[in-house]
């Protein structure tokens, strides 16, 4: 196992669950408003504070396009400075990906998706195109920073709000693709919650197959309520590494009708209820939420756990 594959082995281990949090990234896609600089970092300290390790923190996009990322480099050597914190952030092109291989930033996201129509909408560029960027990322990070991962997005992985039903085994084809252009992970994300637990299921055992000893991705929404129902499905098929915003936040803005990510808080509840240790604090996340929600007062915040709170004077981890 080379270099890389020894980092992917260490910030992804296949003998654990291991939970991702976008909500600095997706989650502020879609928003009226978004935090400052500082109130993403006292974000950032309460979740690590709370457990988490692994963030998703921005994208490496036009500021004058995307202002809710330009502080992105900022945000990367913040994550940086925790203990234990793993840091990624998407590139949407070649100058995005310039930038992200000169930073410290440990895993660079690119995105593929499972339909030439929404491949055209959201990069326009094709499909093909697009695993070719994958592998155009693989080798930068190869000649300059050979530790970071390279992961691989497969969005509209379970149906297309412009195109219409995804059949499974041209992600699985594109997947593999990923995987011999260089990517080191590869993930399955239903990007406008059209799936339910059989499909999802179903996909992550033939990710797990096709995949072998290395991890892969779920990365789902919640947008028909089948977020936490579709984790535990995955989970069920051999997928140990989820998605999930806190707050329920989040969604693509070049996919009609999306809408926010499974909420992270929720994913923790579940994954430790299913009898997978995640590491993670529900009240050092409360903390986190309480940062994000007054500096966003024009969004909507979601989660059961944040009405209800985990089960008191029981047991409730499996």
């Amino acid at each position: 196992m080379g270099a890389t594959g020894d980092r992917r082995e260490r910030i992804y281990p296949s003998d654990r669950v291991t939970l991702r949090e976008v909500g600095l990234r997706d989650g502020l896609q879609l928003v009226k408003t978004f935090p400052d600089s500082a109130a993403k970092r006292a974000w950032l300290h309460h979740e690590h504070g709370a457990g988490v390790r692994h963030f998703e923190i921005g994208s490496f996009l036009p500021p004058t396009r995307f202002p809710q990322f330009a502080d992105v480099r900022q945000m990367v050597e913040a994550v940086a400075a925790l203990e234990g914190g793993h840091s990624a952030a998407l590139a949407l092109n070649e100058r995005g990906a310039e930038e992200a291989v000169q930073t410290a930033v440990g895993e660079i996201v690119c995105v593929v998706s499972a339909t030439e129509e929404h491949s055209q909408a959201n990069m326009r560029r094709s499909r093909a195109e697009a695993v070719g960027l994958v592998r155009r990322v693989a080798e930068m990070r190869d000649a300059v920073a050979p530790g970071k991962i390279v992961n691989a997005g497969l969005a509209m992985s379970f149906g297309c709000s412009i195109s219409g039903a995804v059949a499974p085994e041209e992600v699985l084809r594109l997947a593999e693709d990923c995987l011999a252009a260089g990517a080191d992970i590869v993930g399955a994300a239903d990007t406008v919650g059209y799936a339910g637990p059989r499909q999802v299921g179903q996909l992550s055992a033939a990710l797990d197959r096709l995949c072998g000893n290395r991890p892969f991705i779920l990365h789902l929404h919640d947008t028909r309520g089948m977020g936490i129902a579709n984790a535990a499905a995955a989970l069920d098929n051999g997928a140990r590494v989820l998605d999930g915003s806190l707050g329920g936040l989040g969604g693509c803005p070049f996919a009609p009708g999306a809408t926010g990510n499974v909420v992270f808080e929720d994913l923790v509840y579940l994954c430790e209820t299913m009898g997978f240790r995640t590491g993670i604090d529900l009240t050092g996340l409360a903390a986190a939420r309480q940062v994000a929600e007054g500096s966003m007062p024009e969004d909507v915040f979601y989660g059961a756990l944040a009405k209800s709170g985990p089960p008191q004077n029981m047991e409730w981890r499996a």
